[in-house]
């Protein structure tokens, strides 16, 4: 595998990532780029964060036909609790699918295997929100992204 350079534009999608909450689209992180006066192109924030997200450093996730992006804790395997409501998301260790797939990809002759695993729900906050009459995707900044 050839390591891709590390370009400003590249950098500057990585920071820009880093500081974002939740999963955001491309052309959101572009639209962050460009207020910062980064006269970044489109393209080229799909590009790195395709880059990142084959290296490790960014996770990525489909919602609504859309690649959506955040900065993940590279080198290590782990998955993700997702708030549909505010794009919420949080990193988790889930030994017992780890174990799961071990077992049901060698149970069919698999080796090598691998797996994602992103558990989709509502958070605390959003739950709270929708309790006392509230819409969370209004309160709490709308869906990720």
């Amino acid at each position: 595998m050839v390591a891709k350079r590390n370009t400003w534009q590249r950098e500057a999608v990585r920071e820009a990532l880093g500081r974002s909450e939740g999963f955001v689209s491309a052309q959101s992180l572009h639209g962050q780029l460009r207020e910062t006066g980064s006269p970044i192109g489109l393209a080229t924030v799909y590009r790195a964060l395709a880059d990142l997200a084959t290296d490790g450093a960014a996770d990525s996730l489909q919602q609504e036909g859309e690649s959506l992006y955040r900065a993940c804790t590279p080198g290590t395997h782990h998955h993700h609790l997702i708030c549909r409501t505010c794009g919420t998301t949080v990193e988790i260790e889930a030994d017992a699918v780890e174990t799961w797939a071990r077992q049901i990809a060698a149970q069919h002759g698999f080796t090598e295997a691998q797996h994602i695993v992103d558990v989709f729900g509502t958070c605390a906050a959003c739950t709270a929100e929708k309790a006392a009459g509230r819409d969370p995707a209004v309160t709490r900044g709308g869906a990720a992204g």
